[in-house]
């Protein structure tokens, strides 16, 4: 396999991309300079005519209904038969009854049920089976006893495309056995900032490597364009996402906008889409995300003239859940501008209903053009005809449906195991490694025995939480693979969590790292290791007793980890390696030689992100490529302990953290919407249900006026770059400088966040309304009336949200003792 880098990517598109700087007609396309498909999607007379068939015999309802996809968790089978429901999905946490951990067969009736409805005999209407679609995107995530490969990330370090192309089979034959059809997968985003909460499902910051995976994924997905099993038997429909450019968004975070030039747009994230759509994928998935501004789900220039037609794509285009409603003049029930943009399908999960209804109404009145509609139905009908699912009959009876023995099939489980060896890099090795399995070794370290942990989000749920360890039958922990390594090797083992060993072992093992995320939960400040748990310290501990440490860090992106790093005598960037913690055993105890390379830049600051490889300044503590074999022994010089980064601020309990129109530094001010990911102010922002702008209170935009729009849930916060413990101090209080314009219409609530599934609540209401109209107010709230809160892990320790309207000016925020007696509102 021939590998080019970011560099050897532009200069093969050189002759195409045009001139433009990002300041210069930002968001203008121009799709004829654009790199052609080179293989154009084959026409096939006779589905085309079945279409036309189908078409002509479709109600307008019919017709609508095929556009709307919503989710198991708020669509009966009777809704699929009354609103001809082109697809249902399940989302990260949604599950056939609810139940998130339920059996295999749930999902089988569950998808007969939904079929069965779809092919009711409703008079001459034809009849259209319902598809399923499903986040399957490191192995069938969301079953339970399913293969989980590693995630992208992991898979990008093993440079090994013909493996990607076997992952990709594997999990379309466990998505069969439960009925399903369709995978929003695979994730081709190409991540240029590592603060990014999905850089995981990013393969590299290179474009070639993306590129050439998206090729083997799909073909593995799929099944090849023009054999007889192309997306059928063992085969499923693929997703390629998100269109265009959600790894390239300004700070890295998640559904913002990447502001950048066409040419860049085309150098770094068109690649991965030509080589998919050169491999036939047939469904593409709309970005959450925006393009100088434009939101991706309404911007026909790239859905339509680029992929629609300048890469002649005749498959159907996706949306994200509820994508639609961020584009301008929507809402998330109606939005006939993002299907005349190029959206086929909306992804409405809960909103389904609403919009359908909005939809028919819009295409009766003319809003929407007929011939968009027919456009986007055609493309649905293509589909579903090339998938064979006209013939393919009730799910149950498809083939591999209800092989329950294929979900983590002995053969499944060793794919994913050679792709954990393949994805492990070696960064520093002071010839401690390869270990000898008749050596007394000491396992320590969180995420030791913690198969959840070590497979990171989209993992049964959403975020990758709430699990327990009997959810992943036939899985192994790193622990489990080290205990069965020196079991056949005449050593011992010993399992100690916080490294406080029984008997002085030979070495230590020390597997730490990031705790599962997912989306705009994952998107940080900066790159700095939160060591929540210590790690550093059991590590030195264990130094100090004479006990080289080797150290395995879970991740899902390059961290800066160099004090760590310092410590360990060998370290091992293992990133999310999913169920088979048996093949980073194989790799400590050199049953195989590490291949991996860094397919992303690991940065020397935690403040050095934006990184990669190509930058006209470029200096990585260790470069993209960079990956030690065993023989690579040699010592390694101290690494700088200087992060970058001031926390003296967060160490002190009190002070301010709104002051003078921004937040103190280093903590960021945000707004937050529904549907939205939290949003970093630095002068004007709306994100439409929440509008803030500077303003003047004594001095020049020394304060914030902040207005509530009643469309949606919306909240401004202050938000720390990592949780701070206020609970070791004496009783503390907020104490909010405002001034309240407009009263609240509605409940308001005020609160802290303390992490994932942690608020702490008050309502505010009441004295929110009581200052409306009295000018500059101080209103002061102890931590302790705020029901629920965990002062030991402040995340925000200021949120102010509501779905009604109201308009308010904060001119500052502050963290006080609480004198005397507290006292709540």
């Amino acid at each position: 396999m021939v590998w080019k880098s970011v560099a050897g990517c532009a200069a093969a598109l050189a002759l195409v991309v045009p001139v433009v700087s990002a300041a210069q007609d930002a968001a203008i396309v121009h799709p004829n300079q654009w790199p052609a498909v080179v293989t154009p999607p084959p026409v096939d007379p006779a589905i085309e005519k079945r279409i036309e068939s189908i078409l002509a015999r479709m109600s307008l309802d019919q017709k609508v209904g095929q556009t709307i996809q919503g989710d198991i968790g708020s669509v009966t089978s009777e809704d699929v038969a009354t609103y001809h429901l082109g697809s249902v999905l399940n989302g990260g946490s949604s599950s056939p009854g609810g139940d998130e951990f339920g059996p295999a067969s749930a999902w089988v009736a569950a998808a007969d049920a939904y079929y069965a409805a779809s092919m009711r005999p409703q008079g001459d209407l034809p009849r259209i089976p319902v598809m399923w679609g499903s986040d399957a995107v490191h192995g069938h995530n969301n079953i339970v006893g399913a293969t989980l490969f590693p995630h992208n990330i992991g898979l990008g370090a093993a440079r090994d495309s013909a493996l990607i192309g076997r992952i990709g089979a594997a999990t379309a034959a466990e998505l069969r056995v439960t009925g399903l059809d369709w995978t929003f997968a695979p994730t081709i985003a190409v991540a240029r900032d590592d603060r990014w909460g999905r850089t995981y499902e990013s393969f590299s910051e290179d474009p070639a490597i993306v590129a050439d995976y998206a090729t083997t994924y799909v073909e593995g997905l799929q099944g090849k364009r023009g054999s007889a099993d192309w997306l059928k038997g063992a085969h499923v429909i693929a997703t390629a996402k998100h269109f265009l450019a959600d790894g390239g968004t300004l700070n890295g975070r998640d559904r913002g906008d990447a502001q950048i030039s066409e040419a860049d747009l085309i150098r770094l994230h068109a690649p991965g889409y030509i080589a998919a759509l050169n491999a036939g994928v047939q469904s593409v998935m709309a970005s959450f995300s925006s393009w100088n501004g434009a939101k991706m789900h309404g911007n026909s220039d790239l859905l339509t003239g680029v992929l629609k037609r300048r890469w002649g794509f005749d498959g159907l285009v996706v949306g994200d859940w509820d994508g639609h409603a961020k584009v301008t003049g929507c809402t998330a029930t109606d939005c006939p501008a993002s299907m005349k943009a190029g959206l086929d399908m909306f992804m409405a999960p809960n909103s389904w209903r609403a919009l359908y209804a909005s939809t028919l109404a819009a295409a009766r009145s003319g809003a929407l053009p007929m011939a968009r509609l027919d456009d986007a139905v055609r493309r649905i009908l293509r589909v579903k005809l090339r998938a064979g699912l006209f013939e393919a009959g009730p799910p149950s009876t498809r083939q591999l449906a209800g092989k329950y023995d294929l979900l983590g099939s002995p053969e499944h489980r060793a794919i994913a195991r050679q792709a954990v060896r393949e994805s492990l890099v070696l960064l520093k090795n002071q010839g401690v490694l390869p270990l000898k399995a008749s050596a007394r070794i000491l396992v320590a370290g969180d995420g030791a025995n913690d198969v959840a942990k070590q497979s990171g989000g989209w993992t049964l749920t959403w975020q990758g939480t709430g699990t327990k360890p009997e959810y992943f039958p036939g899985a192994q922990s790193i622990w489990a693979g080290v205990r069965d390594a020196v079991a056949g090797g005449g050593g011992t083992a010993e399992l100690a969590i916080d490294g406080q060993y029984k008997v002085k072992p030979d070495v230590a093992i020390m597997v730490f790292g990031e705790d599962p995320y997912a989306e705009f939960q994952g998107d940080r400040a900066d790159l700095l290791f939160d060591d929540n748990r210590d790690a550093l310290g059991v590590m030195r501990r264990l130094k100090a007793q004479g006990v080289p440490v080797v150290a395995v860090f879970l991740s899902g992106r390059p961290l800066w980890v160099n004090r760590h790093i310092n410590v360990a005598d060998a370290f091992v960037a293992a990133w999310l390696p999913g169920s088979e913690g048996g093949g980073v055993a194989d790799m400590l105890f050199g049953k195989q030689e590490f291949r991996g390379k860094l397919s992303f830049s690991w940065p020397a600051k935690a403040t050095q992100s934006p990184l990669n490889v190509g930058d006209a300044t470029y200096a990585p503590l260790y470069p993209y490529g960079y990956g030690l074999t065993l023989a690579d022994r040699r010592p390694a010089a101290p690494l700088s302990e200087d992060s970058g980064i001031d926390l003296s601020a967060l160490a002190r309990p009190t002070g301010p953290l709104f002051d003078a129109g921004r937040a103190t530094m280093p903590r960021a001010l945000q707004i937050d919407g529904a549907n939205d990911s939290p949003q970093l102010v630095t002068g004007t922002a709306d994100n439409g249900s929440i509008a803030i702008r500077p303003v003047d209170r004594d001095r020049q935009e020394d304060a914030r006026e902040v207005s509530w729009s009643g469309h949606g849930r919306g909240a401004v916060l202050i938000a720390n770059p990592r949780p701070v413990d206020l609970a070791r101090t004496g009783p503390l209080a907020l104490a909010i400088a405002l001034r309240v314009g407009t009263a609240p219409a509605g409940s308001v609530a005020l609160e802290l966040h303390c992490g994932a599934g942690c608020t702490g609540k008050l309502d505010a209401t009441r004295s929110l309304a009581a200052l409306a109209g009295r000018g500059w107010q101080t209103l002061t709230i102890p931590f302790g009336c705020l029901v629920g809160a965990d002062l030991s892990k402040v995340s925000a320790p200021f949120v102010l949200t509501t779905a009604n309207t109201m308009r308010l000016t904060l001119s500052s925020v502050a963290i006080v003792e609480i004198k005397g007696k507290a006292v709540c509102p």
